[in-house]
Order: structure tokens, then C-alpha cells, then sequence
């Protein structure tokens, strides 16, 4: 099935230099066999090991290929709205650029989203440390009941949105509170999605930073800064 929607698919990379290639390789492989307009935009935050280097050069092997490069890293939320102010397109997929799920799964959400204003991704068996499992259980109880969500999985890195649905939207997190930002004002335009189940793998190279003491005290510092602002 070949959609007749034009698709942007969009990464954030932060040091991903190892996962980066076969990620965009394999985006452009799957996707010219499922849409006739697509574009590949690797949004590159600050990245210091190689990986602007290697996306410039990937360009001759990959034409639907555009990176974009923040010269200083912005934070993952600086990165998403990048990625989100960057696409072109009529539909907007957005996943990590660490590798972590199987891009082919997009099949799934194209076969969808006409139905919907969203399709949300969520993760069958989440292949991530134990001690990041425990954090995002909590996080997502503290945002359910803080914001009255009902996703399943609210930072699972495999969603698509029409474009026109975030026109004009402002989002203001730097960091793990832009999902939160993004569904909070979705929510407010009382927004029709599905979730559909994807699977998530273990990281293979690069380092994960989303678990650490610093991400983790900044998620919740922009919690409570954001809190009366997007509610």
C-alpha cells in the first residue's frame, strides 16, 4: 500500500553518531515503498561526536535526506520543535535517533491516520534499564493525574500527527516535558487519536542519558514551571 500523503519523518540526535546512518538508511528503504512525497530530517542537537559530519555526508547516498544542526545543544524538547518548525509535509512522524524501535512499524500508522488527528505509539515490552521503568512509571502516574491523560505510554518516540493540527502551536518545554506540552494543547483541541502497540529494543551503541540524575531533576523542574501554563 502506497499512502497519497506527503510524510516528514523527523529525528532528534544527540551523539548518535554509531546509530544514525542505518536509522536514516533504513527510514528511506521503508518509506519509498509506502509514500510517493516523503522527507528524512535528522534534527542534530549540539551533537560533538561525528554525527553533523556524518549526516552531511549521508546526504549524497540519501537526497530525501536534510539535516538540520542546532550548534548548540537545545535539550531534547528544543530538538522536537525544531523537528516539528522543520517539516514540510502533510502528515509528521517523529521518533528517536537512537535506533531503539523498528522504523517498518510506520506501515502500521499510515494504514490509520486518515481516520484520526494522531496515531500514539506505545511500547509492547519497553527494553529499557530497570531503573528507567521505575522513573516513567512514576512520571506517567504524576502526569495522568496532574493533566487527566489516558495515553498508555505518553513518551513512547513513535507518533504521527497531521501538520495542520500544530499550526500556531506553541511548545515551550527545552526538555522531557514537550510530549506532555504537546498532547496538553492536542487535548485542548479535544484531538481524535489511536494507540497502536510498537516494539522497542535494547540500545545497541551511543549512551542513554534520558534516565539520568540530570535529566530526570530537569524534567521535573520544567513540571512544575510549566504546570499552570499548558494545563
Amino acid at each position: 500500500m502506497t499512502t497519497q500523503k506527503s510524510l516528514t519523518v523527523f529525528f532528534p540526535a544527540h551523539n548518535e553518531v554509531d546509530n544514525i546512518g542505518a536509522l536514516v538508511r533504513a527510514t528511506d528503504e521503508t518509506l519509498s515503498n509506502l509514500v510517493t512525497d516523503y522527507e528524512i530530517i535528522v534534527v542534530n542537537d549540539g551533537s560533538t561526536d561525528g554525527t553533523r559530519e556524518l549526516l552531511d555526508s549521508l546526504v549524497r547516498e540519501v537526497p530525501r535526506l536534510r539535516p538540520v544542526h542546532h550548534e548548540k545543544n537545545k535539550g531534547y524538547g528544543g530538538a522536537v520543535r525544531t523537528g516539528f518548525e522543520s517539516a514540510t509535509k502533510e502528515l509528521v512522524f517523529f521518533s528517536d535517533g537512537d535506533g531503539q524501535f523498528d522504523i517498518r512499524e510506520i506501515d502500521k500508522f499510515l494504514a490509520e491516520i486518515d481516520q484520526y488527528d494522531a496515531i500514539l505509539g506505545y511500547r509492547i515490552d519497553r527494553k529499557d534499564p530497570f531503573h528507567r521503568k521505575v522513573f516513567a512509571k512514576c512520571w506517567g502516574m504524576l502526569i495522568r493525574i496532574l493533566f487527566g491523560f489516558r495515553v498508555r505510554d505518553l513518551d513512547c518516540a513513535f507518533k504521527m500527527f497531521h501538520r495542520s493540527l500544530l499550526e500556531g502551536m506553541k511548545l515551550e518545554a527545552e526538555g522531557a516535558m514537550v510530549t506532555v506540552n504537546l498532547l496538553a494543547n492536542l487535548q485542548k483541541k479535544k484531538f481524535r487519536y489511536k494507540e497502536i502497540g510498537v516494539h522497542h529494543y535494547p540500545r545497541t551503541a551511543g549512551v542513554q542519558s534520558g534516565g539520568s540524575p540530570k535529566v530526570i531533576l530537569r524534567a521535573f523542574r520544567e513540571l512544575f514551571k510549566l504546570y499552570w501554563k499548558i494545563r
